[in-house]
């Protein structure tokens, strides 16, 4: 009675006041859909500070264009101080890698407090959070803030908050799911990273013409409403609402329950994975090292296309803000399908490796290419954008969802899945840091030469695929080998033999 009544009062409050659903089905689509906006809404938050950079930093525009449009603009936008001088650039990108170091650190915290409680109450937390403070952000514009101090402190608190959101949605979505297509469901899943991105750009940059502190308050009053949602709705696994895999229900002994990713009658004790422990799981350390440079890459292109854009002429003209952010939404829309085609591949082969490594030395021409013809036309552009946006974002998404939950429940923990969290958080965490890295320096290097930051671009992205080297071979030995057992194909088995 007294385990009843403990599951009962873990039970959303939404599910306590009007019952439960009857079908694992139902409960799988509602973590889907509540995680995918939650998530959604992280990037939302995330974005807007791409999109206000050329509002507070326009000044670097002025004298270097022959276009009248650019000066016309320059002469109404003076931008908003500190940013506004000569050293705007460097400051802007001094805030974005304090946000994304704190973000970095604060995962590898994340992961294991996320492994520790309960994971609806530890997302609300991070949403509302991270409301809260990216609405502080843009209060500088009404309250006439012109510190850089204070927006330097307000950015690392919000990047505080946001560490707590991918580990918390990926350990929610992989209690939910076996393995057999989670790359092509994550890949799918994954898409909230884009759209998040997307609907941030498109709404910051519609938002501009009120003030830009607007583009900050709207977004985060969507998030806290999401978050709210988040709190009353989202089931945390099969244990809380007394779903078994199969749909029925299951009888729970103390500490001990069945996992849904596991093989069916197999049991575990409910304790959680040591920080070390899990970096120790065979595949952790070089996915996340790969991430370091895939997230380099795609956090550079995250804080820095929308400026790249209005800095450099298209067909011979060049773009406003908010044109520019609106374009910068290809890129996005090109990572939706990558990471989706990249969970498909990734299940087909049944080779994560293989997968992200080839599709990160695909970016390498895709880069060069974006960066060379890029700028002929609109039309070039955007069709460039969406091929490099595909590359970019593909093992990015597969690293950070299907390849974070596989290890996260690797044979090695013995049917263990409160590791996930933990997983996510050190793969994630390592490559924040690539994430905080690229941006800081785009931030310097662009002052001199974008064709030099395209270059740091592409070796990060040869290195990422580098860093899989040991995996992909051993991936491919599993498939060529003549009388290999299923089990043994597997890839994740595949490192622990050869790791």
């Amino acid at each position: 009675m007294a385990q009843s009544h403990g599951m009962m009062s873990r039970k959303p409050p939404g599910f306590r006041l009007f019952g439960g659903a009857n079908s694992l089905r139902t409960y799988q689509t509602l973590v889907l859909v509540l995680t995918f906006f939650a998530y959604t809404c992280f990037h939302m938050a995330r974005k807007i500070t791409s999109i206000v950079k050329s509002a507070l930093d326009p000044q670097t525009k002025v004298g270097f264009s022959h276009w009248g449009r650019l000066h016309t603009r320059n002469t109404l936008n003076i931008g908003w101080l500190p940013f506004n001088t000569v050293d705007g650039s460097a400051l802007l990108g001094e805030i974005d890698v304090a946000f994304l170091a704190v973000y970095s650190i604060g995962m590898f915290f994340a992961g294991h407090l996320g492994d520790r409680m309960d994971l609806r109450i530890f997302l609300t937390i991070g949403m509302l959070g991270t409301a809260v403070f990216t609405t502080l952000f843009g209060a500088g514009y009404w309250l006439n803030i012109h510190s850089f101090y204070y927006f330097l402190v307000i950015q690392m608190i919000s990047g505080l908050f946001q560490s707590i959101g991918w580990p918390s949605v990926v350990a929610v979505v992989g209690n939910w799911f076996g393995k057999s297509k989670r790359g092509l469901i994550m890949g799918i899943w994954n898409a909230h990273t884009s759209i998040g991105n997307i609907a941030g750009s498109l709404l910051a940059a519609f938002l501009l013409k009120f003030g830009w502190g607007w583009s900050f308050a709207i977004p985060s009053l969507i998030m806290a409403f999401v978050g709210l949602i988040v709190f009353i709705f989202l089931p945390v696994n099969p244990e809380v609402m007394e779903i078994g895999i199969d749909g029925g229900e299951i009888n729970c002994e103390k500490d001990t329950v069945k996992e849904p990713l596991l093989e069916p009658g197999q049991e575990v004790k409910h304790q959680a994975v040591g920080f070390l422990e899990a970096w120790r799981i065979p595949g952790v350390a070089p996915f996340a090292l790969c991430l370091f440079f895939s997230k380099l890459v795609a956090y550079t292109f995250l804080y820095w296309l929308p400026f790249y854009i209005t800095h450099t002429p298209i067909g011979s003209e060049y773009l406003s803000d908010a044109m520019a952010g609106s374009l910068s939404t290809v890129f996005d829309v090109g990572g939706v399908l990558g990471g989706v085609i990249a969970g498909h591949i990734s299940d087909r082969l049944n080779a994560r490796a293989v997968t992200a490594a080839s599709f990160m030395y695909c970016a390498i021409p895709a880069l060069f290419l974006y960066r060379t013809y890029g700028s002929m036309s609109i039309m070039w552009n955007i069709c460039l954008m969406f091929i490099t946006g595909m590359f970019v974002n593909g093992p990015y998404a597969l690293i950070t969802t299907a390849v974070s939950a596989d290890l996260g429940t690797h044979s090695s923990l013995n049917g263990n899945s409160r590791a996930l969290a933990t997983v996510t958080a050190i793969i994630d965490g390592t490559g924040s840091v690539g994430a905080a890295i690229g941006p800081l320096l785009t931030g310097y290097i662009s002052s001199q030469s974008w064709s030099a930051v395209f270059t740091m671009l592409m070796a990060a992205a040869l290195l990422a695929g580098l860093l899989l080297t040991q995996l992909v071979c051993a991936e491919l030995r599993g498939k060529m080998a003549p009388n290999v057992s299923k089990n043994a194909t597997d890839a994740q088995g595949s490192y622990s033999d050869e790791v």
